[in-house]
């Protein structure tokens, strides 16, 4: 455990609480036969991996065989999507118990403002280190929290604190302990901005921050070095809010290294059944969105993102998959050169209200959207395997999985 002297505690009250390895703790906790030992969750592709698998180099979303290679001793387990939102729901519950200002990042992992707990729950550290044991105790699993002023500076604490660890930065510290970090602890670095910093001799947040806003700027483009800068000196505004629903609605799924074998009819199946999921999702919570964002990974680790904006939002099937096939079609060159590991799509720009334009008649006098709708009943009374594209049958449709309430 790691914890800051809290002697010059002034408003380091926000958490950042973070479950460790999740699915793979999961999987420790009910059977004990695997505590201890390298855990690898999915066969094909790596969903997630035990703190003793990941001593060895195994990632999330790695290939199953180069896993093995990499830790020929670990067990590999299938996924228990249930099994990991029945655990998500438990923790929440000891969130919202622990304060009523809870903001949900994804099924593993929170902020959490304490600033108004002190007279009747004690300093921030004593309820987070209260937080810890109660997840371990009533739910059975280990989670780091880190401790700061700011959402950003909380985040990086947790990281570093990592696994089951406690980590306060106290508001006279935060600088120092910010600095000497690497570069990629800042959101938003990825390879990419890493290797351009990089390039120009800088590797520790100290160095970015002794930047101006436009060399910046002039290094990686202007949000980012927007953003680079601001983060350098720990400027963070953003406060945790309870009750945001989500600006977009997404999935993925990672393919592996067979990802770079595959014909393009099974490319299209995969893209079928995101897209399926994801329309799915947003009538279910009476959404609409515009923009089509589609995620690409490659064997060479690299990224790209394309995405295409309708004239009209839409909740409905058949437009948004007809906008995911145009942005899979105009992506295949790249994909064939560097070898796809991952696709994933997003819809955004959402209409809360569901407010959207009627479509085009699918069939004799019938809505797309009454289609879909019809589908949907039909799978919440009888469940998703009920009723399938008949392109899909037979087919892995991949794991679908745990996602916040929309």
């Amino acid at each position: 455990m790691f914890v800051f002297d809290e002697s010059a505690h002034t408003s380091a009250s926000i958490l950042h609480a973070d479950l460790d390895s999740f699915y793979a703790s999961v999987e420790q906790r009910d059977d004990p036969t695997l505590r201890g030992r390298p855990v690898i969750v999915g066969g094909g592709v790596v969903l997630a991996a035990s703190y003793e698998a990941k001593a060895y180099g195994v990632r999330t979303a790695m290939g199953g065989r180069q896993a093995l290679q990499l830790c020929p001793a670990a067990i590999i387990v299938p996924p228990r999507m249930s099994a990991y939102s029945r655990a998500s729901e438990a923790v929440f519950e000891v969130f919202r118990d622990t304060t009523p200002v809870v903001e949900p990042l994804s099924v593993d992992e929170a902020f959490l403002d304490v600033s108004g707990l002190r007279r009747t729950a004690g300093a921030p550290v004593v309820i987070a280190a209260r937080l810890r044991e109660r997840v371990l105790d009533e739910v059975g699993l280990p989670i780091t929290v880190g401790i700061a002023r700011t959402k950003f500076l909380a985040k990086v604490a947790s990281q570093v604190a990592k696994p089951d660890g406690l980590l306060l930065v106290p508001p006279h510290e935060e600088l120092a302990f910010l600095h000497p970090l690497p570069i990629r602890r800042l959101w938003g670095v990825g390879a990419k901005t890493e290797e351009k910093l990089r390039a120009h001799g800088i590797e520790t947040v100290a160095q970015v921050a002794e930047l101006g806003e436009s060399t910046l700027s002039a290094m990686v483009g202007g949000a980012m070095g927007r953003q680079l800068y601001c983060l350098s000196r720990n400027i963070d505004r953003r406060r945790v809010v309870t009750g945001v629903r989500r600006r977009s609605v997404g999935a993925q799924r990672a393919l592996g290294r067979r990802g770079s074998t595959m014909s393009a009819a099974e490319i299209d199946a995969v893209v079928l059944n995101l897209i399926d999921r994801i329309t799915r999702r947003m009538r279910s919570a009476g959404r609409t969105g515009r923009t089509v964002t589609l995620r690409l990974r490659f064997a060479d680790f690299g990224r790209a993102t394309r995405s295409h904006t309708l004239p009209h939002a839409t909740s409905a099937t058949e437009p948004i998959l007809a906008a995911a096939r145009d942005l899979v079609a105009a992506a295949a060159p790249l994909t064939a050169e560097r070898g796809l590991t991952l696709v994933g799509f997003a819809v955004s720009h959402i209409d809360r209200s569901g407010a959207a334009q009627l479509e085009l008649p699918f069939g004799p006098h019938v809505e797309r959207e009454t289609v879909d709708r019809a589908v949907d009943d039909v799978r919440r009374r009888f469940g998703n395997a009920a009723l399938t594209r008949g392109v899909l049958v037979g087919r892995d449709h991949g794991v679908e999985v745990p996602v916040l309430p929309d």
